[in-house]
């Protein structure tokens, strides 16, 4: 599998402690490795409160800062963990105001027929963005049910249905239910009352499950994922041998491709795209990458015009359930998120 790219990495670090390296006293620096301990989790908790790893970056980048500037008047009053936490809500509390929510184009209206005259862009629509499921954002370790939590809660349909929370609501449910904070804890990191935290919850959970989704349900990771599935998906889509992809495709199987607002219903839909408007596909590379938000993903490099190696066309992730693929999100902006999965802008033959 692919890894990150380390400039990805290297983009988070510490401009506020760089500018002034002579203040710099032991237990500063000393503080300065205790937040990098948080960066995962708290890189996770703004991506689900964004929908974007690019926005989440920013605001732990943004966390980081502030704590630092406020360092004096920590004095180990709350806990670090806490603290950050609280710096980082209402950084992201910020970046939200007035803003509409992040939003897949299923989202947005019914499913469509597969022609290219339904093929449309959105440009006031912001969308979610995929995150890559590795030690930056998901803690590798640590208790296997939180490990679990954490990686299913940022699983695209997920993110999705958090973005129509309110923001406030949107931090009550991640922390109350995903982090498993107390209302109590919650209502002191909100500076509200424990009643209000609860009521936000109740009208969050009610949200929520209108979706169909809680964060109770659980799927297979990418790690139990069915990898001769996998891998037979691969050999037929490069083959581009449609009779192979339907025994491998739910008949109710959805497509989506950021960013337009086009989307498919069933798999007689999608196969129709896929030798119709979608056969520039043909002849493609299919290479695995990092898990996106806790699915299979692959870089995908259709072609080039030139005849000259493969050139990037999408980010596919994958979900899987009970043996068969039951959904497709096609990312396009390969110049953004190609280098988040450490894929690389070219293929040579």
């Amino acid at each position: 599998m692919a890894a990150v790219s380390a400039g990805w990495a290297d983009r988070v670090r510490w401009p506020a402690v760089q500018d002034s390296p002579s203040t710099i006293t032991p237990d500063a620096a000393a503080f300065e490795g205790q937040f990098e301990q948080h960066r995962a989790e708290l890189c996770a908790y703004c991506y689900r409160m964004l929908g974007s790893p690019f926005e989440a970056e920013d605001a732990v980048q943004e966390t980081f800062i502030r704590a630092w500037r406020g360092l004096e008047k920590f004095e180990g009053r709350a806990a670090l963990r806490s603290w950050l936490y609280r710096i980082a809500t209402n950084v992201s509390l910020d970046m939200l105001n007035g803003r509409e929510r992040r939003a897949r184009p299923m989202d947005l209206g019914p499913a469509r027929e597969p022609i290219e005259s339904n093929l449309n862009t959105l440009p006031e629509v912001t969308w979610i963005e995929p995150i890559p499921q590795d030690s930056l954002f998901v803690p590798a370790e640590g208790d296997p049910a939180e490990v679990a939590v954490s990686r299913e809660t940022i699983r695209l349909a997920f993110v999705a249905a958090l973005q129509h929370l309110p923001p406030r609501q949107r931090a009550v449910l991640i922390l109350c239910e995903v982090l498993r904070w107390k209302a109590s804890e919650v209502a002191e990191l909100l500076d509200t009352s424990v009643a209000s935290v609860n009521s936000a919850l109740q009208r969050a959970r009610a949200t929520l499950e209108e979706s169909n989704l809680s964060v109770a349900d659980t799927s297979s990771s990418v790690d139990e994922a069915d990898a001769e599935l996998l891998a037979r998906y691969v050999r037929a889509f490069e083959q581009y041998d449609m009779d192979a992809l339907t025994s491998l495709i739910q008949e109710d199987a959805t497509q989506s491709m950021p960013p337009f607002d086009l989307w498919l219903s069933g798999r007689d839909d999608i196969l129709s795209w896929w030798v119709g408007p979608g056969a520039g596909c043909r002849g493609s590379r299919v290479i695995p990458t990092v898990a996106a938000n806790g699915s299979p993903a692959f870089g995908q490099y259709k072609p080039s015009d030139s005849r000259e190696g493969y050139d990037p066309w999408a980010l596919q992730v994958l979900e899987i359930s009970d043996g068969r693929i039951v959904e497709f999100t096609f990312f396009l902006d390969t110049e953004r998120v190609f280098p988040l999965f450490g894929l690389p802008l070219r293929l040579e033959y």
